[in-house]
């Protein structure tokens, strides 16, 4: 077998597909990436038996169809070193021996036998479908991958959320310290559906479709989702179990209303967050009209930082506390200039949003609030 294409083509799609694979693998076979020619296309796919993922690319020219395994380091190693320029494969899928034939010289090593590579189970049972912007999408994950927890506990908390409903298609991330709801009204059903799509395929969808255009097709049932974009094709284990009322932990009665530049917010707690306590990272807000004061202390260190800012502010004066690398991980998420932010008391979640929404958009940020001593 004998076939030719891009150097450059074929190094994007295996940065992206290394992503996939583990360090350390159950079956030697997934260290290697499957390659699948038929009918002048490549198709390699990459797995941790959990999730699999696709990506194809044209061939310029070939002369038959033909599957054979590749060893991961390998073929990455000799790939990214290469200027753009014709690559040609030539396979013995008798003895997998593989030469790659290039400009200036020719890499030979031995392929594996694809048989060997597992295959996924085609979806059954119950299965829903959502058709969603490519861009739409990635921007929805970059938002609330963040917000996502850790906890083998509470593994349905590790994960982001996509809530279908009859209104809209929510995406929701919680680790019980912040919590990130963004709505899309343009995505609903009748028929209302659910799925936890895992940190990992999260993570590697965001990446493949950082520069998609067209509409992302999710097929899901209760155990796993297909996920099919224009150039390529995630399968993967999803989270088994029920979710959290979100809805029920955002406070819907806070009446003190904080209106604020972003990036002076970000850059003042990026100044006095240094001085506070290394354990508990507590920012102070100190508010009153038209004044936010933003202060940290760690008494047992001796050092403190103050800083005012001037903002809109529309309540009561009142002091509370955040762990400020929190407040900036929830700040990093928002693109606007401005953000609205709404308060209770120094005991109740502080909720924030962009200034302005994008059409029909709803993003909603909750940060709990850490109790002053004084």
């Amino acid at each position: 077998m004998r076939f030719t294409l891009s150097s450059t083509a074929l190094n994007s799609r295996l940065q992206t597909l290394s992503k996939v694979i583990n360090n350390k693998n159950s079956l030697p076979i997934l260290e290697s990436f499957l390659f699948h020619v038929h009918n002048g296309q490549l198709t390699i796919t990459a797995s941790d038996s959990e999730n699999v993922m696709q990506a194809s690319l044209a061939l310029d020219n070939f002369d038959t169809d033909g599957d054979f395994a590749v060893p991961s380091h390998t073929i990455l190693d000799a790939v990214k070193e290469l200027p753009e320029q014709p690559l040609t494969f030539e396979v013995n899928l008798d003895s997998y021996e593989v030469t790659v034939g290039y400009q200036n010289g020719r890499y030979q090593f031995t392929a594996q036998n694809a048989q060997e590579f597992p295959r996924s189970e085609p979806l059954s049972g119950d299965v829903h479908v959502i058709t969603i912007d490519a861009e739409m999408l990635s921007n929805s994950i970059n938002r609330t991958l963040f917000a996502t927890d850790n906890n083998e506990i509470r593994p349905v908390m590790n994960g982001i959320f996509f809530d279908l409903t009859a209104d809209c298609l929510a995406f929701v991330a919680s680790d019980g310290h912040k919590l990130v709801r963004c709505r899309n009204y343009n995505i609903k059903s009748e028929v209302p559906a659910s799925l936890i799509l895992p940190k990992k395929p999260a993570t590697l969808l965001k990446n493949s479709l950082g520069k998609e255009q067209g509409d992302v097709v999710i097929k899901f049932n209760n155990q796993s989702a297909e996920i099919k974009y224009s150039e390529g094709l995630l399968i993967c284990r999803l989270i088994e179990g029920t979710f959290p009322n979100y809805n029920a932990a955002i406070p819907q009665d806070n009446p003190n209303e904080l209106f604020i530049n972003r990036k002076m917010l970000q850059s003042a707690i990026r100044r006095v967050l240094p001085f506070a306590s290394m354990s508990s990272q507590l920012v102070r807000f100190r508010l009153d009209a038209g004044n936010l004061e933003v202060s940290s202390e760690d008494l047992d260190f001796a050092t403190s930082a103050k800083e005012n800012l001037i903002c809109e502010y529309n309540g009561q004066p009142m002091q509370i506390g955040f762990r400020g690398d929190f407040l900036m991980e929830i700040l990093n998420s928002i693109d606007t200039d401005e953000i609205k932010m709404q308060l209770g008391d120094p005991s109740r979640a502080g909720v924030i949003f962009p200034a302005s929404q994008l059409e029909n958009e709803d993003l909603l940020m909750l940060i709990m609030p850490l109790l002053l001593n004084d």
